[in-house]
């Protein structure tokens, strides 16, 4: 059990660096320092926002509009590290 547990922390720590490179490559994007005209860029950024749509989907319905700013990556990043939290306190119960 604890093999599976240190598992999902795994995964979970992958979605926690997608969230955070999806969130920079999208400022990069805005302020046009990335370009999604070139084909590693557009591949890229297409693989993280079909990775993490089903993730902020569910959290933009429940959130208000804030006209133009989008934290669904801030509240899935928090949803994350709770997550960790609760996993890492209880794995001495697996033990």
């Amino acid at each position: 059990m604890l093999s599976l547990l240190q598992i999902l922390l795994l995964i979970l720590d992958i979605v926690w660096f997608f969230i955070i490179a999806h969130v920079i490559m999208s400022w990069l994007i805005n302020f046009q320092v990335l370009n999604l005209q070139q084909q590693l860029v557009s591949q890229i950024w297409y693989m993280l926002q079909r990775i993490l749509e089903p993730l902020y989907a569910p959290v933009r319905r429940i959130m208000p509009n804030m006209s133009g700013i989008d934290l669904a990556p801030l509240v899935v990043l928090i949803a994350v590290y709770a997550l960790r939290i609760i996993i890492q306190n209880n794995m001495a119960a697996f033990y």
